[in-house]
C-alpha cells in the first residue's frame, strides 16, 4: 500500500509538471519541461549525495575513528541484508541524522556528534536501523526525484510569472497551451501543489522506514525512545538546515507550527511513536 501510494504520488507530480510546461507553450512547453526534469534527475541521481554532505560538512570516518558507532552500523546492515555504507560524522550539536546515495551499494549515513551525545546505545540503534531501511528501500532516490520534480515544477511557475508580467501566453492557445490566465492560476497554485505532493511522498516512506527500522533493530520502542529525545533537543537547539534537503532527516530540522505543520517534510512525531509502540504492545 506504501509503494502503491508513493507511485501515485510521484505520477501526479509527473502530470502537474506536464501541466505547467504546457500552460505556459503548448505542446513545446510540455517537451521543455520533460526534457528539464530528465536532466535535473540524472544530476540528482549521480551527485545528490555528494552535494548534501558536502553542504553540511560530513566527514567520514572509519572504525578507528569511531569503533562503538562504526560496528553498529556494519551489524545493522548485516541484519538488513545490506552492504555496508559509508559512515560520515557531522559538527553539529543539534541532534540529526540522514542517509543518502542512490542504491545500497552507493550509500552513506551521516549522524551528528549532538545525536551520538544524547541517544543510548538502543536509541541510536534504532535511528540508524530507519536510516537503513531509507537506503533498503531507495527511498533517496524517491525522494530526490520527487524534490527534482517539485523544483522545476516551481522554477517553470517562476517562468510563468515573468511570461505573464510581459505578455507572454496570450497566443498560446495555437499551441495548446492555457492562455495568460492559464499562466497566471499555474504560476499560483502548480508550486502549492508540487510541495504538497512532495510532503505526502517524504512522509509516506517515514512511516515505511519506521516500520523497517524497528525490525531491523530488534525492538520499535529504541526508535520511539530516539525520537522523544530529539523532539525536544531540535527545538532547545535548531539546526541551520537547508529545507530542500529537510525531509532527508530523521527528525524534521525546520521548525514551525499551525499552517507551516501541513507543509512539513515529516508526519507528526505523535503518530510515529504511537505507531511504533503499537508495534511493541499491540492496540490499545
Amino acid at each position: 500500500m506504501n509503494a502503491l501510494r508513493t507511485t501515485l504520488l510521484l505520477g501526479l507530480l509527473s502530470c502537474l509538471l506536464i501541466i505547467a510546461g504546457g500552460a505556459i507553450g503548448g505542446r513545446s512547453g510540455m517537451t521543455f519541461a520533460l526534457v528539464m526534469a530528465g536532466v535535473m534527475n540524472l544530476v540528482s541521481y549521480w551527485f545528490s549525495d555528494k552535494i548534501v554532505l558536502s553542504m553540511y560538512g560530513a566527514r567520514q570516518v572509519s572504525e578507528a575513528d569511531l569503533p562503538e558507532f562504526y560496528g553498529m552500523v556494519r551489524q545493522l546492515a548485516i541484519s538488513a541484508g545490506m552492504p555496508m555504507p559509508k559512515v560520515y560524522l557531522i559538527e553539529s550539536d543539534t541532534p540529526n541524522a540522514f542517509a543518502t546515495g542512490r542504491n545500497p551499494e552507493h550509500a552513506a549515513v551521516a549522524a551528528t556528534t549532538g545525536i551520538l551525545r544524547i541517544l543510548s546505545c538502543e536509541e541510536l540503534m534504532g535511528v540508524m536501523a530507519h536510516e537503513l531501511t531509507h537506503v533498503r528501500n531507495r527511498d533517496i532516490l524517491i525522494s530526490s526525484i520527487a524534490a527534482t520534480i517539485a523544483g522545476a515544477i516551481t522554477y517553470l511557475a517562476h517562468m510563468a510569472q515573468w511570461a505573464a508580467m510581459f505578455g507572454a501566453g496570450r497566443d498560446s492557445d495555437d499551441e495548446g497551451g492555457g492562455g495568460i490566465f492559464g499562466i497566471i492560476l499555474m504560476a499560483i497554485l502548480a508550486p502549492i501543489a508540487a510541495m504538497l505532493i512532495q510532503m505526502a511522498i517524504s512522509r509516506s516512506r517515514e512511516y515505511g522506514a519506521d516500520t523497517g527500522g524497528a525490525e531491523i533493530s530488534g525492538n520499535p520502542l529504541y526508535l520511539a525512545g530516539a525520537l522523544r529525545k530529539l523532539e525536544i533537543a531540535n527545538q532547545q537547539i535548531p539546526m541551520n538546515a537547508n529545507p530542500a534537503t529537510a525531509h532527508m532527516f530523521i527528525v524534521n530540522p525546520l521548525t514551525g507550527s499551525g499552517m507551516m505543520a501541513l507543509f512539513s517534510t515529516h508526519p507528526p512525531l505523535e503518530e510515529r511513536i504511537r505507531r511504533l509502540e503499537e508495534m511493541a504492545y499491540g492496540p490499545r
